[in-house]
C-alpha cells in the first residue's frame, strides 16, 4: 500500500512510499483510510523522527476487516480512529479501543478533525473541574484545541477569555462563545478561577499572575518551545496557594472509544463544530505540512485519501 514516511529532511519532511499493508492484532480492526488530519505536534516530531516512525493519529474511514477477537465495530462500519501512528496511509490497523462509529450526518472530513484536538479539549475541561459560572483564561486559543475548549466551556456555562494574536480567529472564538478575546495574555483582566496554558515561555508566568487565590493552572502544552521560569515569591502577589497541574491527554480515566463517541455525538448534534482550515488530496500532504509550519492555515488541515 501507499503511505507517508518521514525523511528527517526539513525541506521535505515526508514522502509517499510503498510499504507493507499492516497486519492487525487480535484487538485491532483494519481501516481503509478516507481522510486524515495533521496535528501541529506531529510536525514537530517529523523534525527528528525515530527509526520506524510513521505519522498519523487522526483518521476516518471504513472498517474492511473487523477485529479477530470480536470487539469493536463490525465490517464496513464508518469510523473515526485515533491510532498512535501510521494513519497517513491507505490502510491503518487501529485498536478497537480507539475507534468510534460515525453516523451518516458526520462526514469523514469532520471526523478526521476530531480525535487529538477534541480528546485534548474534552479531557482538559474534565481536569479543570466543574466549569459553570467560572472564569477561564485560555492561552494559545487559535488552534483546534482552543476552538473545542472555547465551544465546550462556554456551552457549559463558563466565562472564557481566549488569547489569540489572530484577529480572524478571535472573531470565530467569539462566535463559539468566548466572552472576551485578547491578543496578548498581559491584556487579560483577572483574576481567573482556571487558567488553561499551552504556550509556555513568558506566557505561563504572565497567565499565572492572573490566576485567583487557590485557583488552578492546567499546563497542557509548550507551543512556543521555550522553557518556563517561575519565581516562588510571585505567588504571594495574587495566586497564593494555587495549583499547577501538568496535563497529558492520554492520562485519563475514561477510554478513548467512549470519548471519541462523545465527540461524535456532540458533532452530530450540532454542539461541536470542527474548524476545517483546508481540505486537500493527500498528494498535497508535504505542501500542507510546510504551510502549517509557516502558519498559513487557520483551522484543521484535512487530507482526503484518493
Amino acid at each position: 500500500m501507499k503511505a507517508y514516511i518521514p525523511t528527517g529532511d526539513a525541506a521535505e519532511s515526508v514522502v509517499l512510499a510503498e510499504v507493507p499493508e499492516p497486519v492487525p492484532g487480535p484487538g485491532e480492526a483494519l481501516v481503509k483510510v478516507e481522510a486524515f488530519s495533521v496535528n501541529r505536534g506531529e510536525t514537530f516530531k517529523l523534525e527528528a523522527p525515530a527509526d520506524g516512525d510513521r505519522p498519523g493519529k487522526d483518521i476516518a474511514g471504513l472498517v474492511v476487516q473487523p477485529a479477530a477477537d470480536g470487539t469493536g465495530p463490525a465490517g464496513f462500519a464508518r469510523v473515526v480512529g485515533h491510532p498512535m501512528g501510521g494513519g497517513w496511509a491507505e490502510f491503518a490497523a487501529v485498536p478497537t479501543t480507539a475507534l468510534a462509529v460515525l453516523p451518516d450526518t458526520v462526514t469523514p472530513v469532520q471526523a478526521a478533525a476530531l480525535p487529538l484536538a477534541g480528546l485534548t479539549a474534552l479531557r482538559l475541561l474534565r481536569a479543570a473541574g466543574p466549569v459553570p459560572g467560572r472564569r477561564i483564561l485560555l492561552t494559545g486559543a487559535s488552534g483546534g484545541v482552543g476552538h473545542y475548549v472555547t465551544e465546550l466551556a462556554a456551552a457549559a456555562g463558563a466565562e472564557v477569555t481566549a488569547v489569540t494574536r489572530d484577529a480572524e480567529r478571535g472573531a470565530r472564538l467569539r462566535e463559539l462563545g468566548a466572552a472576551e478575546v485578547v491578543h496578548d495574555v498581559t491584556a487579560a483582566h483577572g483574576p481567573y478561577d482556571v487558567v488553561l496554558e499551552s504556550t509556555g515561555g513568558a506566557a505561563l508566568p504572565a497567565a499565572l499572575a492572573r490566576l485567583a487565590r487557590r485557583g488552578t493552572l492546567v499546563w497542557f502544552g509548550q507551543a512556543s518551545r521555550t522553557p518556563v521560569t517561575l519565581d516562588f515569591f510571585d505567588f504571594f502577589a495574587g495566586p497564593e496557594s494555587a495549583v499547577i497541574r501538568h496535563f497529558h491527554y492520554l492520562d485519563a480515566d475514561t477510554p478513548l472509544d467512549a470519548d471519541l463517541a462523545a465527540l461524535v455525538r456532540l458533532t452530530a448534534g450540532g454542539r461541536l463544530h470542527p474548524e476545517i482550515g483546508r481540505v486537500a488530496d493527500w498528494a498535497d500532504t508535504a505542501a500542507t505540512l510546510t504551510d502549517l509550519r509557516e502558519r498559513r492555515i487557520r483551522g484543521k488541515a484535512v487530507l482526503t485519501v484518493s
